[in-house]
Order: C-alpha cells, then structure tokens, then sequence
C-alpha cells in the first residue's frame, strides 16, 4: 500500500509546492532582501544533500549564518547563526525556498529529513534505509521531537514511515508539523545550535 501511494503522493507534492510558491512569493522576496541586508549574498543556502536512493541533490534555503571566518570567531555553527537566521530557523521561514526542491523532484513535502553526503558511508543497512524514499521538508522525526530526539531515535521514526507512508499519515504529520513550529519546539540539541554530527551507529553520542 506504501509504494502505491507513491505516484498519488508525488502529484500532491506538485500541486502543494505550486501554489504554495505562488502564495509565498512575496514573502519570499521579502525575506531575501532582509538576508540580503542582515548577512549580505548569497541570499540562498545551497549544498549537496542525499536525495532518494541516495543520489545527490542540491538543497535550497534562505541563508541563516555569516560565513567560517575562524580569525574573526565565526568557526562553529553556534558562533556563525545570527539572531534573524535564528528567527528564520525557528519559524521554519528559511525552509521557503525549499519549495522548488519539491516541484523539481527532489524532495517531498513529508518524508525523511535530507542529511548530510558524508553520512551515507555510516549508515547501517537499516538506516539507511530512509533513502528508499524522497527526502522530505518535514517528517515524522521532526514531529517527534525534531532535533530533541539522539540519532537512534530519528532514524527509527524515518524507517517508521517508510513503512507506513499514506495519505492519512502525511495529513497528520502536516498539521502536527504546524503545531511544532507554533510552539517553537526541538530546533536544536541541547548545547548544540542545530544537531551534533552523526559518527555512525556506534557513536555514543547519539
């Protein structure tokens, strides 16, 4: 049943990315000239993340921190988020953009959170597989916790919706995924800005 409701899943994601790029797009443009004052260009984040089976893809976000510069302190993530990228994390606003990620293909509206490259060389058989799907803008690890959740806890919910990925399931992670960014909840591990590095499954961790 998963797998069948994949092609219905994947014309949901167009016609949801479509309109709400058009519904946006003000709010959009007015986000970019903001990052583009606050912390100058590029306005848009991109990297190479993993996308289904794997296969790189290049995720797009508004740009939240000021570029590595270790002499003038900016080494860490922590040292490099600002105040407004910490604005734009925390009410999912960076992730706008990542609307295009969706119409193109590459991602989902649910599903799976895309990670780092590097981690793919670490996964279990097990974790990995969350690429058997599309990475998704919200999941039900973010829903579940978000970044409050160890790593073993994240990649259980991602195989949980591998497993169980349907209309009723995404309905629901949807509105819950609203309900987290209203309350702000699990953007980041505690001392952490975001989530510590991912070692592999004997990292203890987490």
């Amino acid at each position: 049943m998963a797998r069948q409701y994949d092609p219905v899943k994947r014309l949901i994601d167009v016609i949801v990315a479509s309109v709400g790029l058009l519904i946006t797009a003000p709010v959009q443009a007015a986000l970019a000239l903001l990052v583009a004052r606050k912390l100058g260009r590029p306005v848009l984040f991109r990297q190479q993340r993993p996308g289904r089976f794997g296969m790189p893809s290049s995720l797009i976000k508004f740009r939240t921190m000021w570029d590595p510069d270790p002499a003038s302190g900016l080494a860490s993530d922590a040292d490099r988020l600002t105040p407004f990228g910490s604005f734009l994390r925390s009410t999912s606003l960076d992730e706008l953009p990542t609307l295009w990620n969706v119409l193109r293909g590459g991602m989902s509206l649910v599903g799976p959170r895309p990670l780092m490259m590097q981690y793919l060389e670490t996964y279990t058989p097990q974790q990995a597989r969350r690429h058997e799907v599309r990475p998704g803008i919200t999941g039900l690890a973010q829903v579940s916790g978000r970044n409050e959740l160890t790593w073993e806890q994240k990649f259980a919910a991602d195989n949980d919706y591998v497993d169980r990925r349907s209309p009723l399931l995404d309905a629901k992670i949807a509105i819950m995924t609203v309900w987290s960014v209203v309350c702000r909840r699990g953007i980041s591990a505690p001392g952490n800005s975001t989530m510590p590095e991912f070692f592999g499954a004997s990292d203890g961790r987490g």
